[in-house]
């Protein structure tokens, strides 16, 4: 019987079973960024360590940037601490950093678009969303300050090994929906707890037809339906993507890389702990309206009624309307919005904002909203300038900014206050986000 993308790359990392049952694994590349990293660096210190591996980790800044200007020091005396944690430890470890470089943004949209994230690899990151390097058939972790510090100090990481589920999306995504749209519908589905203690493969052939960016967007919210990790299985458009790509393999090197990453594909006679079956062609641009992804509806729908849900979501769905004001039964359509942003490491990259600039291309934003364009990276805000996006948003009404987080997290200025209602592109609709 044949094997899984996971299990092949699990039992390729797998240094040995801990007495407590758990997997000890290499992790292949560490990414780190300044607000998960202090803690797990000091910790080293304490004890006399230094990083094993200091050139399989990469350091970015990303969360608590200033998306409006970056003069230092920073307004906000956190973040100011912060950035001068991560330039004091890279340097003292000698890990590469992508701070004020042409190559600073968010971990999970600079990791992919400089080649750093390959097949094959197991990769850790202080951040919930590292499942985004799946899309280029990795097998990623969101991990804890301990275990950051644990990598840094053994390149290893205690994990226990998920089960596989199989997510098939067949036919073809109508005009207008999108990867986003296609994640959203897999969470409301499976719900926010479907994928404990699973990893998700999303195959198919309307997963084969995305493009490597849409393929990212739908990985990286594979831990919002409860998944350890969610891939797709390295193929033509993923080989395409990484040639030329700065820490890509080159020349004969390339091929041979390839050679590899093709091995490292689930085997068509893979066995699954189970299989989800979608038809892609049915679905609808989704909107994730309440405080979790899982409560979303089409955009054609309206909010559900809580006396017809599940008895088992009902509470929450209680909690949604308290916190969001909306009313039971009424149109997802028509909905009032406060403020729109654009961005986050789920939506962030030049296909988005293209898209983006083509629908509001001629239009203008209300005079009651507040719009904002954040790219993910440095690279991404330097083809966007090329290409003139800027422009156009800035014509349409939208505020155009740096590289960061932004409204994402919040843990910069970008923030919403008060009562207002925000249509995000980011991954995360909880309280407080």
């Amino acid at each position: 019987m044949g094997r899984t993308l996971l299990d092949k790359v699990w039992d390729l990392h797998k240094v040995g079973t801990l007495p407590s049952g758990q997997d000890q694994l290499f992790i292949g590349l560490h990414l780190v960024h300044e607000v998960t990293s202090p803690q797990a660096f000091q910790a080293l210190s304490d004890r006399g360590l230094k990083v094993l591996f200091p050139e399989r980790t990469f350091a970015t800044v990303d969360h608590i940037v200033p998306t409006d200007g970056q003069p230092r020091p920073f307004a906000d005396e956190l973040a100011e601490q912060m950035m001068r944690a991560i330039e004091k430890n890279v340097r003292a470890h000698g890990i590469m950093f992508f701070g004020n470089t042409d190559d600073q943004g968010i971990v999970h949209i600079i990791g992919p678009e400089l080649g750093i994230t390959q097949p094959g690899m197991t990769i850790a990151c202080g951040d919930s969303h590292t499942s985004t390097h799946g899309a280029l058939g990795a097998i990623a972790f969101g991990v804890g300050t301990s275990q950051i510090r644990d990598i840094l100090a053994t390149q290893t990481l205690a994990l226990s090994r998920p089960n596989v589920r199989r997510i098939e999306v067949s036919g073809a995504l109508p005009p207008g929906v999108t990867a986003k749209d296609l994640i959203i519908r897999i969470i409301a589905d499976l719900g926010v707890n479907g994928g404990i203690g699973f990893a998700y493969e999303y195959a198919g052939p309307a997963v084969e037809a995305l493009p490597m960016e849409a393929r990212l967007t739908m990985c990286n919210m594979s831990i919002e339906g409860g998944a350890r990790a969610g891939y797709i299985n390295p193929d033509s458009v993923t080989f395409e993507y990484l040639k030329g790509r700065r820490f890509a393999p080159a020349g004969k090197d390339f091929d041979a890389a390839v050679t590899f990453w093709k091995s490292m594909a689930s085997d068509p006679d893979a066995a699954y702990a189970d299989t989800h079956h979608i038809d892609g062609s049915t679905l609808e641009p989704m909107v994730a309206w309440g405080i979790n992804p899982g409560q979303a509806v089409g955009v054609s729908g309206k909010l559900p009624k809580i006396s017809e849900a599940r008895p088992a979501d009902q509470d929450a769905l209680r909690k949604a309307y308290d916190h969001t004001g909306f009313q039971e039964g009424e149109p997802i359509q028509g909905l009032a919005v406060d403020v729109a942003f654009i961005g986050s490491c789920t939506n962030g990259r030049i296909s988005d904002l293209r898209e983006a600039a083509r629908v509001v291309k001629g239009r203008k934003v209300s005079s009651r909203v507040r719009a904002l364009v954040v790219p993910g990276s440095r690279a991404v805000q330097r083809q966007a300038n090329a290409e003139g996006l800027p422009d156009v948003f800035r014509e349409a009404g939208f505020e155009w900014r740096d590289a960061g987080c932004s409204m994402c997290l919040a843990m910069n200025p970008d923030k919403l206050t008060g009562r207002q209602v925000c249509a995000s592109s980011s991954n995360r609709n909880f309280i407080g986000r």
